[in-house]
């Protein structure tokens, strides 16, 4: 599959509009964490609150949590709840990651959340990139990367700071996505971006991020003039 990459000036923005579509008449949503997605989750509240948008049927689930409790700094739910939850007030409703019971437990407990679910087909999955190449939680080299009957596993060891354990979406559950939508602005993961979906990149475990596009038909990658400078 290919992915499509869209240079704009305010990718954010963009994101947030397409957060808003997703989000309509009780969409699923995938989110991620990173200070440029907090800009984007920001920019959805006030477009939802300038238009009134009900967003009580809207669900919000996580792709990838640290093991550590909700009220952490480096919880990827802390961020949501405060950029996105508490803005909104009560109304949509949230999928929590419980990473604070550990990698396992908390892993076996989102499988079962998302299978009484229905196991949701996501309208909208936002995707992190790290520097290494990791996308969600699954980091170069790991086993985690070929799991596909587990719909959330288990990461006992990071392999990038914060060094905690994590539980993860699989590949499994990322191709459930109808949309998946990665952002960037800045040029700090400008190689990272180049062997994950360069002209060159090919899927390895080595770089997860380009393993992507051969599980996800519709994959956009929206990044600034800054952030598409190394492709």
């Amino acid at each position: 599959m290919s992915v499509e990459l869209e240079i704009l000036e305010d990718p954010t923005r963009a994101c947030a509009a397409m957060m808003v579509g997703a989000a309509a008449d009780g969409g699923h949503v995938v989110l991620t964490g990173g200070s440029t997605p907090r800009v984007a989750y920001e920019e959805f509240v006030r477009a939802v609150q300038a238009v009134r948008m009900d967003v009580a049927a809207t669900h919000f689930w996580f792709g990838d949590e640290r093991c550590v409790g909700p009220e952490d700094e480096r919880s990827n739910y802390r961020m949501a709840d405060q950029a996105l939850f508490g803005p909104l007030g009560e109304g949509p409703i949230v999928h929590r990651m419980q990473g604070e019971t550990g990698p396992d437990d908390g892993a076996s407990a989102y499988e079962a959340e998302l299978r009484e679910a229905g196991e949701p087909e996501f309208d909208l999955l936002l995707l992190g990139l790290g520097p290494d190449g990791h996308v969600a939680s699954l980091f170069p080299g790991q086993d985690t990367l070929g799991v596909r009957d587990r719909l959330v596993v288990p990461v006992p060891q990071a392999g990038l700071a914060p060094f905690v354990p994590r539980l993860s979406f699989s590949f499994a559950t990322i191709a459930r996505a109808a949309h998946l939508v990665s952002l960037f602005s800045r040029d700090g993961k400008a190689r990272a971006l180049a062997r994950a979906c360069g002209p060159a990149a090919e899927p390895t475990p080595e770089v997860p991020a380009s393993i992507v596009p051969t599980v996800s038909e519709h994959v956009t990658v929206l990044l600034d003039p800054a952030a598409a400078g190394g492709l």
